[in-house]
């Protein structure tokens, strides 16, 4: 799959002159740090940039450093995440913080293959911190390089099947300008990001529109072939926002499926046709001690988790009696209104406290 000398000369020639000129100033473009660059990177996997950039710049107000973040506790750190989703990715890049501050004496390691042995990095991690920290020739692929080059070269197949991705990192990898290897990198995502979109690329922008196979076939759109799509699974959880005058009362489980090391609210899953107040009343109860009276139905909200829609039922009411231990939980509190901004605690969660008008933070 070797692409010819001159080809590869033009294409980085164009790509790197575009990407210097066009470039959108990001806030972790304007620093060479491995650890800010690696906690962006982390932070924009599966997310978009307009919406990184506030949780970015907290985080890093928040854990200035490696060392920083290593020795924050774990609930710290998914406070300040909190929001942003995906929260696997806080835990692993706590963990990974902390192997480097423990095996690498705080220092980042530079090569592709030693960062791959940190918690949570794999192979375009690896790559983005190798080549833009360090300027390392190494090639990354994501969602925007998977399209501009399967465009580039008109491979068919879909964004996620393993073939197409074994062929575009053959083909980033040739590609890769060896002198400029983190603005290569950068300008390809760029170029997905900004002109080479999924739907009506400009192609009339585009600096290497005239090395497109696709563009210069009049169909670029058919590239890459869109994935079988994956199921949605409806869920409905009842949900008791439970005062003690002002106080809220929140839970962390010992076990949870998403929000492991999270607060929550007080929630059953629920089948159709279940009495879902009533449920709520007999676990808080049976669970906690706790009598809860649902006075007030909030307006029913939704919230999407990997492929799962979840619709939340909440109530809203006070409770009475002594709040016990539950061999479910790790603790369980009544924490006031000004509290909330500052834990870890969920969107999902922040939705109901705020059809509730109790401030909890952005949702």
């Amino acid at each position: 799959m070797e692409t010819k000398p001159a080809f590869r000369t033009n294409f980085r020639r164009k790509l790197l002159q575009w990407y210097r000129k066009h470039k959108r100033d990001l806030p972790w473009r304007r620093r060479r740090d491995p650890y800010a660059i690696w906690v962006s990177e982390v932070m924009l996997q599966q997310t978009q940039v307009v919406t990184v950039i506030p949780y970015y710049d907290r985080f890093l107000s928040c854990f200035p450093n490696l060392r920083a973040l290593a020795e924050a506790p774990e609930e710290a750190v998914l406070a300040q995440w909190s929001g942003l989703g995906y929260y696997r990715r806080a835990k692993l890049l706590h963990r990974g913080a902390q192997t480097v501050l423990q095996q690498h004496d705080g220092r980042m390691p530079e090569s592709a293959e030693a960062l791959r042995e940190l918690p949570g990095i794999g192979p375009y991690t690896a790559g983005a911190i190798a080549s833009i920290a360090f300027g390392h020739a190494e090639p990354l692929v994501d969602g925007n390089v998977v399209r501009v080059l399967s465009r580039i070269f008109r491979r068919r197949g879909h964004a996620k099947e393993g073939r197409l991705q074994k062929e575009i990192w053959a083909l980033a990898a040739e590609l890769i300008d060896p002198g400029s290897a983190g603005d290569f990198n950068q300008g390809l995502m760029e170029l997905g990001a900004t002109l080479c979109r999924v739907v009506l690329p400009s192609c009339g922008r585009c600096p290497v529109a005239e090395l497109c196979a696709a563009a210069q076939s009049g169909d670029p759109e058919d590239f890459p072939e869109t994935p079988p799509a994956q199921k949605t699974l409806r869920l409905t959880r009842s949900v008791a926002v439970a005062l003690r005058g002002e106080a809220v009362l929140l839970l962390k489980p010992k076990i949870s499926r998403w929000f492991q090391g999270m607060w929550s609210l007080p929630q059953e899953y629920v089948a159709e046709g279940i009495e879902a107040s009533g449920l709520l009343q007999e676990a808080l109860k049976a669970r906690l001690g706790l009598q809860f009276e649902p006075k007030e139905a909030l307006p029913s909200t939704a919230h999407g988790v990997t492929h799962h829609r979840i619709t939340s039922l909440a109530w809203k009411g006070p409770v009475s009696g002594r709040l016990k231990t539950s061999a479910e939980y790790e603790e369980a509190r009544f924490f006031e209104a000004h509290e909330l901004a500052t834990l870890a605690l969920p969107n999902l969660d922040r939705k109901v406290l705020n059809a509730a008008q109790i401030a909890p933070g952005a949702a």
